[in-house]
């Protein structure tokens, strides 16, 4: 997936109204349709800074939290999804840790948390998961957001 596909993620992937409520019904979503495919993921959705909503499937670790950790941290230093940003990085021919100048302890641009997008203001807070390959992390995510969205939408 290149960066071109990632942004379109992200333009089309946005919320109208995003409090405590509706970040509590993302993570339930998402632990869910984790559940559901026996994935062994840990779950965070925050706002501004604030963990709204957290879980720790079976096969994760404290590891799974700290990934998420970093990650979150890319996205809300660069605003854009952790998979955007490292992907950016590889399309230059380089990467993430040798060109960022940022700690690798605490930020980290592999797949998995894309920005919480409020529509007309921008973003408010991440959504993500750690457990699996990155690009099925940040699949996983997408997957969950799109249907999630969607419902929302006919309400």
């Amino acid at each position: 997936m290149n960066s071109e596909e990632l942004l379109a993620q992200e333009r089309r992937l946005q919320f109208t109204r995003f409090g405590n409520d509706v970040a509590i019904e993302l993570g339930l979503h998402l632990l869910a349709a984790a559940r559901e495919q026996g994935l062994p993921i840990a779950i965070s959705v925050q706002r501004n800074g604030h963990r709204l909503f957290h879980a720790s499937l079976p096969g994760t670790a404290p590891d799974n939290d700290r990934w998420l950790e970093r990650k979150a941290r890319v996205v809300d230093r660069f605003g854009h999804s952790s998979f955007y940003v490292g992907t950016t990085f590889r399309e230059k021919g380089t990467t993430f840790e040798a060109d960022s100048r940022l700690d690798p302890d605490l930020y980290a641009a592999h797949g998995g948390v894309f920005p919480v997008i409020l529509r007309g203001t921008g973003p408010v807070g991440t959504v993500g998961v750690s457990g699996l390959p990155q690009a099925e992390d940040h699949a996983f995510v997408v997957t969950q957001l799109e249907e999630f969205l969607n419902a929302r939408e006919g309400q």
